[in-house]
């Protein structure tokens, strides 16, 4: 796998280290159903929250192949990590927010981490200065080591979206987190239920999910929220890699216990593994080549076409569906074993899962990519 460039960590070596902190500490993050803040703030320190933050703002500006090669080493560790790391993406689709507010969040601090829960929208209330939010929201992932919370409204004064929804953005401290998270898969990514009671809002520092962003940098033409599908993706792929990476281990001669020749002797694990290389591997490159290939017109100036927009969501939707599939033939060659409560390969069998469920990234995406690819109608927001 190839490492994040050395903008992101000052050296492999650290990051190297925060990995094997994370395997160490990965059953303690799945008890309190979230990542802790001391494990926030080491995330902070490697640049994953000020990746894609504006150099002027003191952020690193990184390609989004960059930043999703992090997120996928992370998720090799643990997936829930990987999931709310991967929210320093969203600086991205904050740009939407009037150009001064999205200074003042990120000049004041480019490490900021920022969570949200956009559906179902609730109903806000216009006032003089903006809105009255009210309402409860749920699957708030990383809301726990967030400063800043997010949350879908809607307003009923014929306001103009698209069909996508407008969120009102505010202080940690003005929202209550109540502790719902209870999952088989991505356990630790504290998705839980955000509630607002009447906070005060103002208009400025709310913006419509999916609308243009107020800034030049190229990463802000990077279409977003493609981007905000990938970086979910790519925690499947990293999860995938270590469900096949434990059975290699396993495979290297370690005796069964029933007499039988060793898991690498067995004709059927050498078929399956290599069945599920291959389709990983495939996987990946598929993905991150069309990552590439729209960054490079991105840099040169020119816009995606409507076939390159369509193909970044189907690259993701594709990765996260092959990283499930192989996750869940690790399971199966991991035999009896594997279905110890707490076993790795249980773990990334129902994390890949997770992440292939995601709105995102579901059943449903792969029929709006073929509507897209046919010039047909998709929903809103998408591609």
């Amino acid at each position: 796998m190839a490492e994040p460039l050395a903008v992101l960590c000052n050296s492999s070596t650290e990051l190297a280290d925060l990995l094997a902190e994370i395997r160490l500490r990965r059953g303690e993050f799945e008890k309190l159903t979230y990542v802790p803040g001391d494990m926030v703030a080491k995330l902070q320190k490697i640049g994953v929250y000020r990746a894609f933050v504006p150099r002027a703002l003191g952020g690193d500006e990184v390609s989004p192949a960059e930043f999703l090669r992090l997120i996928e080493a992370l998720s090799t560790a643990d997936a829930s990590t990987g999931w709310v790391a991967s929210f320093g993406v969203s600086s991205t689709y904050l740009a939407s927010l009037p150009k001064e507010t999205f200074e003042h969040i990120y000049g004041s601090n480019p490490d900021t981490v920022f969570a949200g829960a956009i559906f179902p929208p609730q109903t806000a209330e216009r006032t003089a200065n903006g809105f009255k939010v009210t309402g409860r929201w749920p699957y708030c992932s990383g809301s726990m080591g967030a400063s800043l919370i997010g949350a879908g409204i809607k307003v009923d004064d014929g306001e103009a979206g698209g069909g996508l929804p407008r969120m009102a953005v505010m202080p940690r401290n003005k929202v209550s987190i109540k502790h719902t998270w209870d999952s088989a898969g991505l356990t630790a990514t504290g998705s839980h239920d955000i509630v607002a009671d009447g906070v005060e809002v103002p208009e400025d520092w709310t913006f419509v999910r999916g609308s243009p962003a107020n800034r030049s940098e190229a990463i802000f033409r990077y279409p977003a929220m493609a981007l905000a599908a990938q970086v979910l993706a790519v925690v499947g792929l990293g999860s995938a890699r270590e469900a096949l990476d434990w059975i290699r281990g396993e495979a290297a001669g370690k005796p069964s216990i029933t007499g039988a020749p060793s898991l690498g002797a067995r004709p059927h694990i050498q078929s399956e593994l290599g069945r599920a290389e291959a389709r990983l591997g495939s996987a990946r490159s598929y993905f991150y080549d069309t990552v590439e290939s729209a960054w490079e017109t991105v840099l040169a100036g020119g816009s995606l076409t409507q076939e390159q927009r369509v193909t970044l969501r189907l690259a993701a939707t594709n990765a996260a569906t092959e990283a499930a599939s192989v996750a869940q033939s690790a399971f199966y060659m991991g035999g009896t074993s594997a279905i110890a409560r707490g076993h790795v390969l249980i773990r990334c069998m129902l994390d890949t899962a997770s992440v292939a469920q995601h709105a995102f990234l579901g059943i449903g995406t792969w029929t709006s990519a073929g509507a897209g690819l046919l010039g047909e109608k998709t929903p809103p927001g998408y591609p």
